[in-house]
């Protein structure tokens, strides 16, 4: 069976979005010929942290661990900060950004650079050099955010040249939702992208996760470029028969920053149960994961803040759970450069769980087109008030006669083993 090395900062026990894509990969990838070795620092500061993916990753597999340091405790200290875990995604949970705030947000995005991890990257080349002269391997993986884990393939690019290295973007880096708040002067924005353009083309093979983000990424010119998008895996939704809630429940589940926030939605939410005392009594939006000040602020400014349920933090089961309760699922595409390309990795839950989908982003982007494609949903643009209330009045008016339902298509090709399936061939072909 042949091997490949993983390099990834996001490893069990850590929660959240960024785990579950290399996590459920490493899963199906023996059943494809390729053994996967894990490397990920053994003291990492995770934002959430969640043990149920524990059960996906085989019981003899290797994960080679070593130590990392990260600037956070000093970050804390000057800060007042002391025991809090980090927030990710620049999120203010419970205060508008203030100049403490900012100022840190300032010296993450101009002095550590590419990110806070950057220090892990020498002392991990230099272990993994080692370890790969007695175990030799067939192909390097490195999976980003944090950059950081590229340069660590790059590292062993450098010293390895016959060692295939894919270089694999979560998310893009410059053109990244926060990108612009990080505050960078000229020279920082510079060297920004001039560490992503020499990532793109030194690897052998660059991949993404949307359409969108692949037509980012051939302006820089890479090697060679592939599409493997996030999914779901059918393991974890088969949970059984989940009773519906009583409430109209338009559920938002994962992280909700400022560019998120949904604020012509709020505006038609508001003004609906204003016309019809009966849509307000049956109202339920459910904001699950950490929600962005802003966010909170708003729907307190718009007076119904009674029908607000806010979950800071599930499982992930006890989420998969909740998205097969909802009356609608809420899908919020970030407002940026590259909202066309974006697509959240709770989306492909979002479809394996059957409930309708209410997305608000480009009509024309990658979030529409697969809508489309499996009939799971409608999306609405960012500031189109008009088809947004009248979107959500369909939707509760099909809730109110009990036939909020959806008739879901070509989901198949999203499950985790399909694409690990087309990850194995990638591999191959390099």
């Amino acid at each position: 069976m042949k091997k490949v090395l993983i390099i990834t900062y996001y490893w069990i026990p850590s929660g959240g979005a960024g785990v579950q894509r290399w996590v459920k990969f490493t899963k199906y990838l023996r059943e494809f010929g390729w053994e996967p070795i894990i490397y990920t620092p053994e003291n990492p500061e995770y934002p959430s942290e969640d043990l149920s993916f524990s059960k996906d990753i085989p019981a003899d597999i290797t994960i080679l661990k070593k130590p990392i340091w990260e600037p956070y405790n000093i970050y804390r200290s000057l800060f007042g900060k002391k025991g809090e875990k980090i927030n990710a995604g620049l999120i203010s949970e419970n205060k508008k950004t203030g100049w403490k705030e900012k100022l840190s947000i300032w010296i993450r995005g101009n002095f550590l650079i590419p990110d806070p991890r950057r220090f892990w990257i020498k002392p991990s080349v230099n272990f993994l050099t080692d370890y790969l002269k007695k175990n030799p391997v067939d192909a390097i993986v490195s999976t980003g955010p944090p950059h950081s884990m590229h340069f660590i393939g790059l590292g062993l690019k450098k010293n390895y040249p016959n060692l295939p290295w894919i270089a694999d973007f979560r998310d893009s880096w410059t053109n990244l939702d926060f990108y612009e708040e990080l505050n960078l002067s000229y020279i920082s924005d510079k060297i920004h992208h001039i560490m992503e353009k020499k990532i793109i083309r030194s690897a052998d093979t660059i991949t993404v996760v949307s359409n969108g983000m692949r037509e980012e990424y051939e302006l820089l010119k890479p090697k060679n470029i592939k599409v493997i998008t996030n999914g779901y895996d059918e393991s974890d939704i088969q949970i059984g028969d989940i009773k519906k809630d009583e409430k109209f429940s338009i559920s938002h589940i994962g992280t909700l920053n400022s560019t998120r926030n949904p604020q012509t939605l709020w505006k038609v939410l508001s003004e609906i149960c204003t016309e019809n005392p009966e849509f307000k009594a049956d109202l339920q939006i459910q904001l699950i994961g950490k929600v962005d000040f802003s966010v909170l602020e708003e729907i307190n400014l718009l007076n119904f803040s009674n029908n607000l349920l806010k979950v800071s933090y599930l499982s992930h089961k006890e989420a998969i759970i909740r998205q097969q309760s909802s009356q609608v699922l809420l899908l919020l595409i970030n407002q940026s450069v590259n909202a066309k390309g974006f697509v959240t990795g709770k989306f492909f839950e979002y479809l394996a769980a059957k409930r309708p989908i209410l997305a608000i982003g480009p009509t024309d982007g990658d979030v529409a087109a697969i809508l489309s494609e499996t009939s799971a949903g409608k999306i609405v643009g960012f500031n189109d008030y008009q088809a947004t209330k009248k979107t959500v009045i369909d939707l509760y008016l099909q809730y109110k006669s009990g036939k909020l339902n959806v008739d879901t298509k070509s989901v198949d090709r999203y499950s985790r083993k399909s694409l690990t399936g087309e990850l194995s061939k990638i591999l191959n072909s390099l």
